[in-house]
């Protein structure tokens, strides 16, 4: 796990770089950082274990496992960060003083994500939540002079903490009624129990961890958080929540569900498919009412939660199947789209100081590459062809499809039919109505930002092309 220790430790070394007179070194360092740590974690593909004996030591003992799974899916986290750091650049600018700080806020919250996917332990699940789970309630009130900014991080660490209170309760139940915490001997202990009065103990505990890390990948009813914390965190971090916490989240959803307790499905599959139908539900009606580009995008990632939701229902034990490869696509896929919607609302709402679709108004005309690069996003989340969002369902859906859930497939289709309607919004604000009076400049753009921009929708459309170069890695 050589990229814990080096997220680790440069996370440390970077806040004394925060004494520096000036604080235009950290993006660049930062970057390259990042850069050097993911193509790291690539070299563990088809190699179990970075550092050798690491994982065998009485420290570790067997907590964490190195396998394609958790390379890919920690690739997919490094990569979000990587490309979300150049529109970090106005803070930068602007002499933002704590910026040392989020920067290695960020590098811990990454360990945590990393910890979730790899984890093979419920203790280190639980540690690497509360190490990203933290991070997070620190970045959400990073604006401190921002009263919206203040009630997302306050929201945020209470119904957080409540949720981590839940989810650390199953935990416990489940060692109750198995005696152990590892994955794999959880799997055989549910499939064989030697206590059948433990039964009860067992199934509440497995409920209680579903609504556990439910809160945490915003799955409804446990959503109610995220309108409200999406529209008051700086946007910049809203970017990094969306996607990393919810990439990581269900990479751990997945491995708890399909290899550790698949022998509990009787009790986690009803309450999975209920989930997914309310989560689809109420994500795509709530963004349909949105005036705000931000608040919609907040819905967006409910609902998207919801397509995610049946990749688990289509789980199978294992870690290499159809549905675990259609979670790993569609996880790409929205992140990229998501950090390109994001970056592209992150640069107008700071020039223009809205967040709105009035705020896109005249976007086309003035700045046509942000205008192309949200499009091509808003169309990837929605699930148009030739986009990697597009294939990212289908994955899904066909994976679902081949477990006899048919009825949920055809939900699941008319709710994207529903999205279109809400992701076209934005499109049409840029191309077909005016800039409002005194917003007619164009947005102040660098070329490094241009250029990831691009990269990201170029992303998009490969994913969209030749979605085959990724779908069989798992």
């Amino acid at each position: 796990m050589l990229p814990i220790v080096l997220l680790s430790v440069f996370g440390i070394l970077n806040l004394f770089l925060g004494f520096l007179r000036s604080n235009r070194v950290l993006l660049p360092l930062v970057l390259v950082v990042l850069a050097l740590i993911f193509g790291v974690n690539l070299l563990d593909w088809n190699h179990a274990g970075s550092l050798p004996g690491f994982l065998e030591s009485p420290y570790i003992s067997q907590m964490l496992t190195v396998d394609n799974f958790s390379v890919a899916f920690s690739g997919i986290v490094l990569l979000t960060a990587l490309v979300l750091l150049p529109f970090s650049r106005s803070y930068v600018v602007a002499g933002e003083p704590n910026l040392a700080e989020y920067y290695s806020l960020l590098l811990f919250s990454l360990v945590g994500a990393i910890m979730m996917v790899s984890y093979n332990h419920l203790i280190m699940l639980f540690v690497g939540i509360e190490i990203l789970s933290i991070s997070m309630y620190c970045l959400a009130g990073s604006d401190k002079r921002n009263v919206r900014s203040n009630e997302a991080a306050l929201k945020y660490f209470l119904q957080g903490a409540f949720a981590t209170g839940i989810l650390l309760f199953g935990i416990a139940l489940l060692y109750g009624a198995t005696g152990t915490f590892q994955v794999a001997e959880l799997a055989t202990a549910v499939a064989t129990p030697t206590n059948q009065t433990l039964l009860p103990m067992l199934y509440v505990g497995v409920l209680m961890m579903v609504i556990g890390i439910g809160f945490k990948v915003s799955a409804a009813p446990f959503h109610f958080w995220t309108p409200d914390v999406y529209e008051g965190t700086p946007t910049f971090f809203t970017a990094f929540m969306s996607t990393v916490v919810k990439t990581a989240g269900f990479a751990a959803f997945l491995k708890l569900l399909v290899v550790a307790l698949p022998a509990a499905s009787p009790v986690w599959l009803p309450t999975i498919q209920a989930m997914c139908v309310l989560t689809l539900l109420l994500g795509n009606v709530g963004a349909t009412v949105q005036t705000s580009a931000k608040r919609m995008l907040a819905y967006s990632s409910v609902s998207h939660a919801g397509y995610l939701l049946l990749g688990l229902v289509a789980g199978h034990g294992q870690l290499s199947g159809p549905a675990a490869q259609g979670i790993f696509f569609y996880s790409l896929a929205y992140s990229i789209a998501t950090v390109a919607a994001f970056g592209v609302l992150k640069l107008v709402s700071d020039q223009r100081q809205r967040e709105d679709y009035v705020g896109l108004g005249g976007l086309a005309r003035t700045n046509p590459l942000l205008a192309f690069v949200l499009t091509v996003a808003m169309l990837s989340l929605g699930g148009i062809p030739l986009t990697g969002g597009f294939f990212g369902k289908f994955f899904i859906f066909t994976a679902v499809a081949g477990q006899g859930h048919i009825g949920l497939v055809v939900f699941a289709v008319l709710m994207s039919m529903v999205g279109i309607y809400y992701y076209l919004r934005p499109v049409i604000a840029m191309y077909m109505r005016p800039a409002e009076p005194g917003a007619e400049a164009p947005i102040v753009v660098d070329g490094f930002q241009s250029a990831t921009l691009v990269l990201l929708a170029l992303l998009t459309l490969v994913l969209g092309i030749l979605p085959g170069f990724l779908s069989g890695l798992l």
